[in-house]
């Protein structure tokens, strides 16, 4: 557990929301760091249709606060999350991916702004921090930073790091809006949707330990292109034109 769980109240009070996919040689790692911390109050583990054995590691996990979803087929981390989202029952909601790029040890400090009333939705970024980070792909980061330029400039936010896993929430504010991206195109109609909302949104720097192809990783450039669909598809006049056609058509 890191020291950065001092900056908020330690009590359980955080549904962890993970989406999985063919993990079985990190899930029990990474669920057993998410029960760690004193603020998981109940994991909702999303199984998207694994066929590695992620399945069966899941079925033999013991605690009271692990529920276990499996969806029929895999059908995308968007609707993972969307799942995971309707069964989340607790004040806050943070997403977990099912690796170890992403350090449950850090929930305290991305709670902290929430806790104390001042957020809505806080972002981990991975690039507002002097935490440590694995080095790896370049085009990847010039990636983040062009997808969250451009969804900064569709929802006038000022977000460093739109594509970050790490974001919590006040369960009302998942309530306030229907998502609809099944695949990673979940990450900018999130953001463009809290955007709308006129929800308070803060960030807090978070260390990064990302993987390799080899590893595991899953996101490629296909998803990208889809990323830059969804800022324009899901921003107020992207919405905006969309009425217009369907009520013209």
């Amino acid at each position: 557990m890191t020291t950065t769980d001092n900056a908020a109240a330690r009590e359980p009070c955080l549904s962890v929301v993970m989406p999985a996919y063919n993990e079985r040689e990190t899930i029990e790692e990474v669920v057993a760091a998410v029960l760690a911390s004193p603020f998981t109050a109940e994991v909702v583990i999303v199984d998207d249709g694994s066929t590695d054995g992620t399945r069966e590691i899941l079925d033999k996990l013991d605690d009271p606060r692990i529920r276990v979803i499996l969806q029929p087929h895999n059908q995308g981390k968007g609707a993972a999350l969307r799942r995971g989202f309707q069964e989340a029952s607790h004040p806050f909601v943070i997403v977990q991916d099912a690796d170890l790029e992403y350090d449950p040890g850090e929930y305290g400090s991305l709670l902290a702004p929430l806790l104390s009333g001042n957020a809505d939705v806080v972002y981990g970024s991975r690039f507002l921090s002097d935490r440590p980070h694995r080095v790896l792909y370049f085009w990847h980061s010039v990636g983040n930073k062009v997808l969250t330029l451009a969804s900064n400039m569709f929802t006038d936010l000022n977000l460093t790091d739109m594509e970050t896993c790490y974001k919590v929430f006040r369960r009302e504010v998942l309530s306030s809006f229907t998502l609809e991206e099944d695949r990673f195109g979940i990450e900018p109609e999130i953001t463009a949707k809290v955007a709308a909302g006129h929800w308070r949104v803060y960030e807090v720097g978070i260390s990064y330990h990302g993987r390799t192809y080899d590893e595991g990783k899953k996101i490629g450039w296909k998803d990208g292109i889809r990323a830059f669909y969804c800022i324009v598809r899901y921003s107020p006049l992207g919405a905006r034109l969309l009425r217009r056609r369907k009520a013209t058509g």
